[in-house]
């Protein structure tokens, strides 16, 4: 795809719905006896959410893991669509959509593994971190330069704030 073709999609995108895990993250978990102790999040990443937000996106947050850690995140980036072990990601999508009055053409999804092919399939542009699964590697609109948990996510945040319809 140009980049002529991605800055029109981009130009209709009201949205973002981003995987946690592998996007988020670089996908380790740290565990100890107690279960789940770390995960790594990058710091600037963060500041593309406050940067969409600032703009007037929507930023929606749907992981299948129901992780305190990730919770703990999500509440300091003052994530308020945010959605913890969600197994069927597109139906919950759909309904976030009809509830937002937000087409799907005007959602972004940024994602990383199989798990995210149904969701990321119904929305206007489709992105992932370089390190993504071959398979969705071939699905997207758009594949970062940066890998997952190092910066992706600021990408496209980037991306959507100098193209979109609500550009800083």
């Amino acid at each position: 795809m140009s980049q002529n073709q991605i800055f029109r999609k981009l130009e209709k995108i009201r949205a973002l719905a981003t995987d946690v895990d592998g996007v988020l993250t670089n996908g380790a978990v740290y565990y100890g006896p107690e279960g789940e102790r770390l995960k790594r999040f990058y710091i600037r990443d963060g500041m593309g959410f406050e940067r969409l937000r600032n703009a007037g996106y929507k930023v929606v947050v749907i992981t299948g893991e129901n992780s305190e850690l990730v919770h703990r995140r999500m509440e300091k980036l003052l994530v308020e669509h945010y959605f913890p072990g969600a197994k069927d990601k597109y139906s919950l999508l759909v309904n976030w959509c009809r509830e937002q009055r937000l087409d799907p053409s005007e959602l972004a999804y940024l994602g990383d593994d199989v798990n995210d092919i149904s969701a990321m399939q119904m929305c206007g542009f489709k992105a992932c971190p370089s390190d993504a699964f071959h398979q969705i590697r071939t699905l997207v609109d758009y594949v970062c330069h940066r890998p997952g948990g190092l910066g992706a996510f600021r990408e496209v945040a980037e991306l959507m704030l100098a193209h979109g319809p609500f550009r800083l």
